[in-house]
């Protein structure tokens, strides 16, 4: 699949999210990926997503999540962009702390970045892109591209 772009829109609905999910989990696996990465790769497009869909477009019908997959020689980088008012990040707060151990959320970035490789969040005023990156490297059984 090196090379190879799948983009979807998707509603501001959970289906949403369970989309986003099952999608991300059959391109892990398509691509090679262990069954606990594929595990990691699909909680952390689902977390972003719930993000997306939550705090970005506010459940609005009208806005749109926008779900791009990308495999790289090197990288499965997999884009979610949403239309709201974008966030400010120094306001995330940290999941870690004292005040904060007991809360029952407030740990979607937090886990994202535990699960990903890399992790990239661009805010502006029209929305906020997250980019997720699950690095992939030598050849597994079959001549599919296999992380490590």
């Amino acid at each position: 699949m090196a090379g190879d772009r799948f983009s979807y829109n998707l509603d501001s609905t959970l289906e949403t999210v369970d989309r986003a999910e099952q999608t991300a989990s059959r391109i892990a696996s398509e691509n090679g990926f262990d069954e606990d990465e594929v595990m990691q790769i699909a909680m952390a497009v689902r977390e972003a997503a719930v993000n997306a869909v939550l705090h970005g477009n506010a459940y609005d019908p009208e806005k749109k999540i926008e779900l791009k997959f990308e495999r790289t020689t090197r990288d499965l980088v997999i884009t979610i962009r949403d239309q709201g008012r974008g966030m400010d990040l120094a306001r995330i707060p940290d999941p870690l702390a004292p005040e904060n151990l007991l809360k029952t959320s407030g740990r979607g970035i937090f886990l994202i970045r535990s699960f990903m490789d890399d992790v990239e969040i661009h805010p502006s005023s029209t929305g906020t892109e997250i980019k997720l990156i699950k690095h992939v490297h030598g050849m597994a059984e079959g001549g599919k591209e296999a992380s490590q």
